[in-house]
């Protein structure tokens, strides 16, 4: 009895501590589920409906256009003069006499210095056929910025015949000059017509639209300039005007996250 009473001591002590080692271990285990709402679940919950980190996010990419049309209030008008002498100077004088007398048609007419623009000047030769030089052309160029398009017909006429027979017309272009209104429009537009796109692409694919992750425009277009060319000219009766309408386009691209995709309760 002496030698074997230590022996069931130790199978005592083994077995009353085995239960607490256990309880122990549950209560570790099971400490953080039994939170709830707190922070050990939520953060689970983000990372299973969110994709890893090192996973791209599914998104769609869509071009939108949106266009819209305005009445033109501006015209501008591309003037110049063109004269040919014996020398550079005389043929320089003859330039800068003609285009001097259109510029003060234009500003007896109204229009303020800071809408005329001096746009080129070029001297050239004039050579025969055995290419020697003969004379010398020079051509300036003169810009002008009409914003009363009801007499632009009768002051582009005046300079024109002010000019004389060097006067030239090569051109004039219509253009919105006051246009952010308008622009909103098509930016509008485009967007809702990008999200039509991506909707339907979204739709197809089985997923549904998330945030926006990035938007960039082009720049607006207003269809190019309206240009006339009239050449060499000297007309007393004013020119027709007809500004008719401008189209302004606007065209965005719009990249959407797609939500991820939702999946039933685990079956087995």
């Amino acid at each position: 009895m002496g030698i074997n009473q230590p022996l069931r001591w130790e199978m005592f002590r083994s077995r009353a501590t085995t239960p607490v080692l256990v309880a122990l271990a549950v209560i570790v285990v099971q400490a953080p589920l039994s939170l709830g709402g707190g922070p050990a679940f939520a953060s689970a919950a983000a990372t299973m409906d969110s994709p890893p980190a090192d996973q791209a996010q599914d998104s769609v990419l869509v071009t939108g256009t949106g266009e819209v049309g305005g009445e033109p209030d501006t015209l501008t008008a591309d003037f110049g003069v063109e004269t040919t002498a014996s020398t550079v100077a005389q043929a320089l004088q003859s330039a800068n006499t003609a285009a001097n007398r259109m510029r003060d048609s234009l500003i007896h007419a109204g229009i303020t210095r800071a809408d005329l623009q001096t746009s080129n000047l070029t001297i050239g030769t004039k050579v025969d056929d055995k290419q020697a030089v003969i004379g010398y052309t020079v051509s300036e160029g003169l810009t002008a910025t009409i914003r009363n398009l009801g007499r632009a017909g009768e002051l582009m006429s005046a300079a024109i015949a002010a000019g004389g027979d060097a006067a030239r017309l090569n051109g004039v272009s219509f253009a919105i000059e006051n246009d952010t209104a308008l622009l909103t429009k098509a930016r509008k537009k485009a967007f809702a017509d990008a999200r039509r796109k991506a909707t339907l692409y979204a739709g197809e694919a089985g997923r549904s639209l998330g945030r926006v992750l990035k938007v960039s425009e082009a720049a607006p277009s207003d269809g190019g300039p309206v240009t006339h060319y009239f050449g060499p000219a000297a007309m007393s009766a004013p020119f027709p005007i007809d500004p008719g309408r401008q189209q302004l386009a606007v065209t965005v691209t719009v990249e959407w996250a797609l939500a991820m995709r939702k999946t039933g309760p685990a079956t087995g």
